[in-house]
């Protein structure tokens, strides 16, 4: 049978369609914008920025400020014959061979330590990696304290170093091990994850196509650590010459022969020539800030090479081949 036309036209007036299509449109409710998590309220990150400058300017700038002003209280004069008096020299001259004696020693120590944690497994991986965080966890008095039972005069060889007329606590000697020890972390542990994180698919390609040892620490993993190696260095001597703690309870506060910078500052104060002092303070400082300095362009040139890093191509063939020995 045929559906009547008008049977036909009033179903289709009562289906669904029909009704939207009669109906008004409801307007769209407008959503509010969602904000980010890591955005905050203007005052809140106005109040924080404020904090922040605040803290720095009150711990940081101002005693820093407070060094030099006291410095140069008395003027120029009086400044450059604090720094031209012999124990005043003779403090600078220990600090500067301190350094350069313990900041090499602590470079090879740092990576081949780094290379064995970072590129071998062995039993013992552990038990080095404590032994590299050592120097954090003791306080550098007690790790002088260490070396005054080790080679004092009443310590495990100190008759048979007194026999041979060997000094070593109370010399410089005894300075530069209490320096190395307090020292040595720095940089091994800014190439440690450094090397994990890059692996080592570069060195077993290199070896796989010839390279020697050497040659491929040289021209493969040098240049990969290159950054993290500087600015460990940076670390370890700016700690190497600003130490106070290990050395104080190791040198024996002889003056003009075993006082560094830090101790020469506090012996000038404890005989109340306060100008003297933050003279000699003052040239701590510069050299703090002068590390400062170089640190902030080797991060910048390490951000530089890593962006310039990211543009190339994921196959770097160029440090395989200066790995591989010529034919």
């Amino acid at each position: 049978m045929n559906t009547p036309l008008s049977q036909t036209r009033s179903a289709s007036s009562s289906s669904p369609q029909g009704d939207n299509a009669s109906s008004p449109a409801k307007p769209v409710p407008r959503r509010s914008p969602v904000r980010s998590s890591t955005s905050e309220i203007a005052w809140v990150r106005w109040t924080l920025i404020g904090l922040a400058l605040g803290f720095m300017l009150l711990f940081l700038v101002l005693p820093l400020a407070a060094v030099f002003t006291e410095a140069l209280r008395k003027g120029w004069d009086a400044y450059w014959e604090a720094l031209k008096e012999p124990d005043a020299w003779a403090a600078i001259r220990l600090t500067l061979i301190t350094a350069a004696i313990a900041v090499p020693l602590n470079l090879v120590f740092g990576v081949a330590a780094a290379w064995a944690i970072a590129k071998y497994e062995f039993r013992a991986k552990a038990f080095l990696t404590t032994l590299v965080d050592l120097p954090f966890s003791v306080s550098p008095v007690v790790s002088g304290l260490i070396y005054v039972l080790i080679f004092g005069a009443q310590g495990w060889f100190g008759p048979w170093l007194a026999a041979h007329d060997i000094k070593i606590i109370f010399a410089v000697p005894g300075i530069v091990l209490a320096t190395v020890f307090v020292t040595f972390p720095f940089i091994a542990r800014e190439l440690i994850p450094l090397m994990q994180a890059q692996g080592n698919e570069e060195e077993q390609a290199a070896i796989v196509l010839g390279a020697s040892g050497w040659q491929t620490f040289w021209h493969v993993t040098l240049p990969n650590i290159k950054w993290g190696l500087i600015y460990g260095v940076i670390l370890c001597n700016a700690r190497a010459m600003g130490e106070f703690g290990a050395v104080s309870v190791v040198s024996g506060h002889i003056r003009g022969q075993t006082n560094t910078m830090p101790l020469h500052v506090e012996v000038l104060y404890n005989e109340y020539q306060s100008v003297a002092a933050f003279a000699v303070a003052s040239l701590l400082a510069l050299l703090a800030l002068v590390t400062l300095v170089i640190k902030s362009i080797v991060e910048w040139r390490h951000e530089r090479e890593l962006k310039a890093a990211a543009e190339l191509p994921p196959e770097r063939p160029s440090l395989l081949a200066a790995a591989v020995p010529a034919r």
